[in-house]
């Protein structure tokens, strides 16, 4: 249902509005913040993101304790940079970013990068990736096994520790 001007206003639920320029956002930040409108009351808004390093790279996004994105990855660059649109478009208490140890060059390269280029602090846990692979027939069709492992390294715990942004610390 369209509200007022068709290039202003849509609604998708009672009283809540989303303007038009937010759907020029990327899609996960798009589904974000729809579940930000369609629970408002909700407290715990926690950003998690699980990354599982490797050749084919896994990522999990949560927000509100659903899972609004799975993705598979090539370069680190590229998941850089779309974990810094998601990190950046989303306002929540939290931001935890998970990573597997199972390749600690990829990991420390990506939090390298995110640490460069993403000007605001987050909390970083590197988790214990053993037995997060499950065995699927035919190995890993189109990169499920590295998202399913992604979505088990969001669930885990590991030693957490807050990255201020360079910027900050010098």
């Amino acid at each position: 249902m369209i509200l007022t001007t068709p290039s202003e206003v849509k609604k998708i639920s009672n009283n809540v509005f989303l303007y038009d320029d937010l759907f020029d956002e990327d899609p996960t930040v798009v589904r974000g913040l729809i579940m930000e409108k369609l629970q408002p009351d909700l407290n715990y808004n926690e950003l998690v993101m699980g990354i599982d390093p490797g050749k084919r790279i896994g990522l999990s996004v949560f927000y509100f304790q659903k899972e609004i994105e799975k993705s598979i990855f090539v370069s680190v660059e590229k998941l850089v940079e779309h974990v810094i649109k998601i990190l950046a478009g989303l306002k929540s208490n939290r931001k935890i970013i998970k990573i597997g140890n199972g390749n600690m060059k990829a990991a420390v390269q990506i939090v390298n990068l995110l640490n460069l280029r993403y000007c605001s602090h987050f909390e970083l846990e590197f988790v214990d990736e053993h037995n997060t692979s499950p065995k699927i027939r035919n190995y890993n069709q189109r990169g499920k096994r590295d998202m399913l492992s992604a979505r088990y390294i969001t669930q885990r715990e590991g030693y957490r520790r807050l990255v201020l942004p360079l910027s900050r610390v010098g």
